[in-house]
């Protein structure tokens, strides 16, 4: 056929709506308990609310947007006003239809109760519907409202229930069940617009006929075929049957196995040193916690995208022990480049579908929908059994962005697992803060994992969660404990500190470089020893300069250094991140390690397990020095950096980790922090604490862990330690507060207002509503323009620059991120002899049209090195490149 009932759609929704709603799974069973409702009930009456979701599908505005199909439908209109179907629909209900089926739904009372639910219904499309004064300017009143009308006396009379319970539904519950109800209506639509199984069908039937012999059929194999089922968890046992590596358990792994599971959600907060196996422990409490029927699934959220890589490559053999019998797990990765992923990609099928025609610019076909969610893992995780991603798409939930709804659905009944939680901004964090409350308060689960928390956020994240349990903390007392886990439930909250294995303690000594010259000479005489070392720097510029002198050093050798930041092309990154975890990575040996250097930009604090001998670092946040000198003798190795087996301790000498900083006993002015790291404040602003950090680190010669991580954590971000700050510090430290405060009001500013429920004022003040690519879930301090680096050929044609790996991905792997000024100096060295053959590539590869294209010729190829990376400021004579190693 050429075209699809309308009927016959709004069947097919109803249809994978009442499945997913099947009063024998959790699912129903707990919106019905939150509702105060009967789980059969529920499922019928929101099944009759499906089949209307798309009634304002009945305008003639709507049907003459694609024209010409068949004689037998509804003759072309002109003139008539176009508006979204959704808000149509729902307006259509509220100001004409209630009206006219008075004889159905006799009480007024009872008609303005059905508003919400339709409100919710309407909403398919991922927002809720946008209210409007009047319809009857966009419809054909004398043909239109009449055929919506006899529709919906035709499914009343088939499928419309029991009205008597509406009375009686919990209002609150409501509000809260509604971001899941409306999660079921964007899912079931797309679902039911699956064209590879609800293909088009033109032939007229009844629709009792219809609904028993076509839509039910096809809804329970859309369910199958996409894995809806439920699957069966695999009773725990011990942390050796999913991860068979460990053959003895730290003491936060042990007390992961041997901790009371109550009854209810929970959170558990994890400290621990590097190394403790926070991860591992982490998935005992998921495994417990599915095992007694707490949940269903999981979703783990990092903060970046290597460090979401890496976990999902921890879990991909290992999360299938979570589970038992058929059908298999499902395992999702969730971030903006997981499509360049080859692990992920091997691991997934896709399928093309039919595609309906885009019914107008921001208001695509479900079926549209459809087919991007089968290819878009970002949406897709938050459903699948298993989902690893970045915060961001789980941030999203609590944010005005389009389909939020599907992923508080996707959470719901999932173990939500957070790690580095630290590394969050005050903006972040009141999102953070919102998301934990939300999935507190549908009865979700969360395990939050960090090396060391400050006593005021630990603190924001335990209310926020006993807030969303209806709960509250009196008071949380400041503890030295380290390691601790902190419990907190409906029966009362608990903290437990627990001991450190020996071979993760730490005695890191702390010294003073005073001087950039001095690192470069300290870098030199560890070359001469033998060792490899590591500096990081907090800003490219910096890094970058580094890199130049050291380079340009005689005593060094070139093949030897190596420079590592975010302004590279993706398949830069990947060669450099691979080459990096060679040289310096957990299987590294002497002939790899020897000799090394690397210059790094915070892209190595976090994601990647890298091992330095030596270690330098310019002055950044106490918990970030911490994190970084984890990265300095991580693993046990003996003088010449060979691995030791079986806990052995290290045989090199006492870490040392050196800090470039001003001296923080030498304040005479307020550009104390300028004199050694004049970029510095563009990255932290907070000169005060940074102050606090040098003093505390200096002062001490050192640190000890896990015994001083406490006093390191609260020594600088403790209410207390701010009076120290030096009087000439104090406003730059000022600013920064009211630059935090001000991020963190933004944060609450636009956050869902979900106590409202699901319509369209509760996304804010300002009803925000958008896409959720528009939605920030973290504020830059530089506006950032997407472009992609293209290479010519002999022909004039261009390339795209990487050229190795899968060739579908290569323009992809060719983009690089850049501040938007350093985007519009960068363009006008670009010949205008280019712009034709620039819109031919973007014809050709229309995704491309959302980027910018560099081409890399005689004019402007001196600003993109692959060793080197992005510098504007390089000049066209500038070194000889130097090709990437290899392995």
């Amino acid at each position: 056929a050429s075209y699809h009932l309308l009927v016959y759609h709004c069947l097919d929704v109803a249809a994978v709506g009442s499945l997913l709603l099947d009063p024998e799974k959790k699912l129903c069973q707990s919106l019905a308990r939150q509702l105060e409702l009967e789980p059969d009930w529920l499922q019928q009456w929101f099944t009759f609310c499906l089949m209307l979701h798309d009634v304002g599908k009945f305008a003639r505005c709507f049907q003459n947007k694609v024209t010409g199909l068949s004689s037998e439908l509804v003759p072309e209109v002109t003139g008539k006003k176009d508006i979204r179907h959704d808000s149509l629909g729902f307006t259509l209900w509220t100001n004409e239809l209630c009206k006219l089926i008075s004889d159905i739904i006799p009480s007024q009372k009872t008609q303005r109760s059905v508003h919400p639910w339709l409100e919710i219904v309407c909403g398919h499309h991922g927002k809720p519907p946008q209210p409007l004064r009047t319809v009857k300017t966009a419809l054909v009143p004398e043909e239109d409202i009449p055929a919506a009308e006899s529709f919906l006396r035709e499914i009343a009379k088939h499928w419309l229930p029991d009205l008597t319970p509406l009375s009686s539904i919990n209002k609150e519950g409501f509000k809260k069940s509604s971001w899941q109800l409306a999660g079921v209506a964007v899912l079931a639509d797309w679902l039911g617009s699956d064209q590879s199984i609800f293909h088009y069908n033109s032939d007229i039937q009844p629709l009792p006929e219809y609904w028993k012999q076509t839509a039910l059929p096809k809804a329970k194999e859309v369910l199958s075929k996409r894995e809806f089922q439920p699957k069966a968890i695999t009773p725990f046992r011990s942390i050796q049957d999913q991860f068979d590596f460990i053959r003895q358990p730290t003491p936060l792994q042990q007390f992961a196995q041997s901790v009371e599971i109550r009854q209810n959600p929970q959170l558990f907060i994890l400290e621990d040193v590097t190394g403790a196996g926070k991860t591992e422990a982490a998935m005992v409490l998921v495994h417990r916690l599915l095992s007694q029927g707490l949940a269903e699934g999981l979703y783990v959220g990092l903060p970046t995208m290597a460090t979401a890589n890496g976990m999902y490559d921890r879990l991909k053999n290992s999360y299938r022990s979570l589970f038992q019998g058929s059908p298999k797990p499902s395992l999702v990765l969730a971030h903006g480049a997981s499509q360049l992923s080859e692990d992920f990609q091997e691991s997934i099928q896709l399928e093309d579908q039919q595609s309906d025609q885009t019914y107008a610019a921001g208001d695509q076909t479900a079926s549209a929908y459809c087919n991007q969610w089968l290819a878009d893992s970002r949406k897709k995780a938050l459903l699948a059994d298993v989902g690893v991603g970045t915060i961001d798409q789980v941030l999203l939930a609590v944010l005005p962005a389009r389909h939020q709804s599907l992923r508080m659905l996707g959470l719901k009944g999932k173990v939500l697992l957070l790690d580095e939680v630290h590394a969050y901004d005050s903006y972040m964090r009141e999102l953070l803060a919102a998301l934990l409350q939300a999935h507190a308060s549908q009865g979700g689960s969360v395990i939050l994992l960090s090396a060391t928390l400050p006593h005021q956020f630990r603190k924001a994240l335990l209310d926020a969660y006993l807030k969303g349990r209806g709960l509250e903390l009196e008071s949380l007392p400041a503890t030295k404990a380290y390691p601790l886990v902190s419990q907190a439930c409906d029966q009362g909250f608990a903290e437990k500190q627990l001991s450190t294995r020996d071979s993760v303690k730490r005695q890191v000594k702390v010294k003073r470089l005073g001087d950039p010259a001095e690192a470069i000479e300290l870098i030199i005489r560890s070359i001469e020893q033998g060792c490899c070392i590591c500096w990081i720097r907090n800003t490219i510029g910096d890094a970058r300069s580094a890199w130049q002198q050291l380079d340009d050093d005689p005593r060094i050798d070139s093949a030897k250094l190596t420079l590592f930041h975010s302004r590279f092309s993706m398949i830069d990154r990947q060669t450099i991140e691979g080459d990096v975890l060679k040289r310096f990575g957990k299987e590294s040996g002497p002939e790899q390690r020897m000799g090394q250097v690397l210059i790094a930009t915070q892209v190595v604090e976090q994601s990647l397990d890298l091992d330095f001998d030596s270690m330098i670092s310019d002055l950044a946040p106490i918990d970030l020095l911490i994190q970084r000198a984890g990265r300095l003798q991580r693993h046990n190795r003996d003088v010449a950096g060979k691995r030791l087996e079986n806990d052995q301790p290290d045989q090199r000498l006492t870490p040392c980790f050196y800090l470039l900083s001003p001296d923080p006993l030498q304040v005479h002015s307020d550009q104390w922090l300028k004199s050694v790291l004049p970029r510095i404040q563009g990255v932290y602003s907070h000169v005060g604490q940074l102050w606090l950090t040098a003093r505390l680190l200096l002062e001490k010669q050192g640190f000890a862990m896990p015994e001083d991580a406490r006093d390191l954590i609260e020594g600088v971000y403790g209410v207390k330690a701010q009076t120290d700050i030096p009087e000439q510090l104090q406003k730059a430290s000022d600013d920064a507060l009211a630059k935090d405060n001000a991020r963190k009001n933004m944060g609450e500013f636009n956050c869902l207002k979900l106590e409202s429920g699901y319509n369209w004022k509760s996304g804010g003040p300002a009803n925000g509503w958008d896409e959720d690519t528009h939605i920030p879930t973290r504020l830059n301090e530089v506006e950032t323009e997407t472009i992609v680096i293209a290479v010519p050929d002999d022909n004039g044609h261009l390339h795209p620059l990487a050229n190795t790996g899968n060739p579908k991905h290569f323009w992809r792997l060719s983009l690089l991120q850049l501040p938007v000024h350093e985007w519009e100096k960068a363009s006008l060295l670009i010949p205008d002899d280019w712009s034709v053959e620039i819109e031919r590539i973007k014809q050709q590869y229309p995704y491309l049209k959302y980027f910018q294209i560099l081409p890399l010729v005689a004019e402007t190829k001196h600003l993109y090195q692959s060793q080197g990376g992005w510098d504007l400021d390089r000049k066209p004579c500038g070194r000889r490149e130097r090709s990437l190693p290899h392995y």
